[in-house]
């Protein structure tokens, strides 16, 4: 299995000179298992790039597609994804977390005529939509399957298992520790996600952060890290970062959470997400650009 990175930001792109290293693109990851099957995590503005490498490499598809949910920041790549403009595309886009959100992905709203100037009825890719089951998808070479997160509006979080004994999690736009009953416990999260060989999860927040942030659908670093160790994760990687956090910034929160990890769970590694970062799931990672 390999895992790139097209898109690591939350809640809005930040495009500028401070945000180059690490980039300011809104919430997409490519999963490609053993077979070559290419599973789409979100759909933000890191999309259109994604897009432009399926069509220059010549996959053929199906592309999967698995939504969190429906916020703007995780679906507004969409209608800049090259494929969806060839009638040879097929695109499975998988059940969402609730009726509400499956609701907005089956009436294609980004594609009104008013929010996007092309109606859904005009899209030349074939779009199919997967019946919504109880049981794990088999997706290509591997079983997918999925859990509810603490988010405004509902999210969802999903682990893929491959054929070739590789495993990945990702859990993103989820509070860990909300207010009120969460959805989802940390204990709940941590056996969904267990020895998982790389977790993606939203770290938006830093404890100074709180309160004021409390409640709307994003953890602290903190809470974070003790849902990596609590999994027991090999690899755990920090994402959809804040957009005021710029690269220094989450240089900083690289070295204190590396720090802080190290005390209560040193076999966990931690990285921060950052856009063209490509790595080998169940092999030694590697890093390229």
């Amino acid at each position: 299995m390999r895992v790139r990175f097209y898109g690591v930001r939350g809640s809005t792109p930040t495009s500028g000179s401070s945000t180059v290293r690490y980039g300011g693109h809104t919430s997409c990851v490519e999963v490609r298992l053993a077979d070559d099957s290419v599973l789409v995590f979100d759909c933000g503005t890191g999309l259109r790039h994604l897009g432009k490498d399926l069509m220059r490499d010549r996959h053929r598809g199906p592309y999967h597609f698995l939504l969190t949910h429906v916020h703007w920041d995780h679906v507004i790549g969409l209608p800049f994804f090259g494929p969806l403009w060839s009638k040879d595309t097929h695109i499975k886009l998988y059940p969402l977390s609730n009726e509400i959100q499956q609701d907005c992905g089956t009436r294609r709203t980004l594609f009104d005529g008013i929010h996007f100037p092309v109606r859904a009825a005009d899209i030349p890719a074939h779009i199919e939509m997967v019946p919504s089951c109880e049981k794990p998808w088999r997706v290509g070479s591997a079983q997918v399957r999925r859990i509810l997160l603490n988010h405004p509006g509902g999210s969802q979080g999903f682990r893929i298992d491959d054929a070739d004994g590789s495993s990945f999690a990702y859990l993103t736009d989820n509070e860990l520790s909300p207010p009120g009953k969460p959805t989802t416990t940390l204990d709940e999260l941590a056996h969904f996600a267990h020895r998982v060989d790389v977790m993606v999860h939203d770290a938006q927040y830093l404890p100074g952060d709180m309160p004021a942030k409390h409640g709307w659908g994003h953890s602290t670093v903190d809470d974070v890290l003790r849902l990596g160790a609590r999994a027991e994760t090999p690899h755990l990687i920090l994402f959809h970062h804040e957009p005021d956090r710029d690269d220094d910034a989450l240089d900083a929160l690289s070295y204190q959470a590396n720090e802080q990890q190290a005390l209560q769970s040193p076999h966990t590694r931690v990285s921060i997400a950052h856009e063209g970062w490509s790595l080998d799931v169940g092999r030694p990672t590697r890093r390229t650009t």
